[in-house]
């Protein structure tokens, strides 16, 4: 009787041995699994495509489905609304996905990052390297294992101070703050619903707001967001360009 895999795989190899469909089991059971090569990151920025919806961890490249409709509104909606609060406040930049985020372990690809002022030198033309100050993740039923898994802790790894956890489809978002002990920290709204950023300075939300439809004007948001402050900075800039 064969004892050795080889010897078994020869025997399989037989015909009128075994049904095909067991033999493929056997054989996907004894065969040693194909080691797929490491990639170096700068390898895979360089064969990257805009439009492939891909990431690199651990020297592979990890391939995603498409961005639902709802996903993609949402991300545009959160784009439109931080980046006119952190440019009106000249407090850093904001990035939609696709763009790089470099990590020890990986590159991610988050759906939105923000980078305060004092971390614009991390910036590069392809990627950032290093943490973002502040990373949001749409989940989706396909991505919800590695977004509170896998991406969960390389962020927290990595000392990005805050993460947002937007669901859609259950119609909930999960806060979490870095604390001192340098772990992620759930962070619920307040009993209005309304959630205060530690990283981004003044700027809060209110959660009501992402599952509207459709989802509210932004300058009617910034406004309540930033009050006279902000109505007193638009007339100023609407001014400058002549429109007033």
């Amino acid at each position: 009787m064969p004892t050795r895999p080889e010897e078994i795989l020869a025997l399989l190899q037989q015909p009128g041995v075994l049904t095909e469909e067991l033999r493929r089991k056997l054989l996907d059971l004894l065969l040693p699994p194909t080691q797929t090569p490491y990639i170096p990151y700068e390898e895979f920025l360089a064969q990257a495509d805009e439009d492939d919806r891909a990431e690199w961890v651990d020297g592979t490249i990890v391939h995603y489905s498409p961005a639902s409709r709802t996903h993609q509104e949402i991300v545009r909606f959160l784009t439109a609304l931080l980046s006119a609060y952190v440019e009106a406040h000249n407090l850093g930049v904001v990035l939609p996905a696709p763009f790089q985020m470099k990590l020890s372990r990986s590159g991610r690809e988050p759906d939105l990052l923000f980078l305060t002022r004092d971390h614009l030198h991390r910036l590069h033309p392809t990627h950032l390297e290093g943490p973002a100050d502040l990373v949001v993740e749409i989940v989706s039923p396909e991505s919800a294992p590695r977004d509170r898994g896998e991406k969960f802790y390389e962020y927290q790894e990595a000392g990005i101070p805050e993460y947002w956890l937007i669901d859609p489809t259950h119609q909930q978002v999960e806060f979490y703050q870095r604390d001192e002990q340098g772990r992620f920290q759930y962070v619920p709204p307040d009993p209005q619903g309304i959630y205060r950023s530690r990283v981004v300075p003044g700027f809060w939300i209110r959660v009501d707001w992402l599952w509207q439809n459709p989802l509210p004007p932004v300058d009617m948001i910034l406004l309540e967001i930033g009050g006279e402050t902000y109505a007193r900075r638009l007339i100023e800039r609407l001014r400058e360009r002549g429109w007033l």
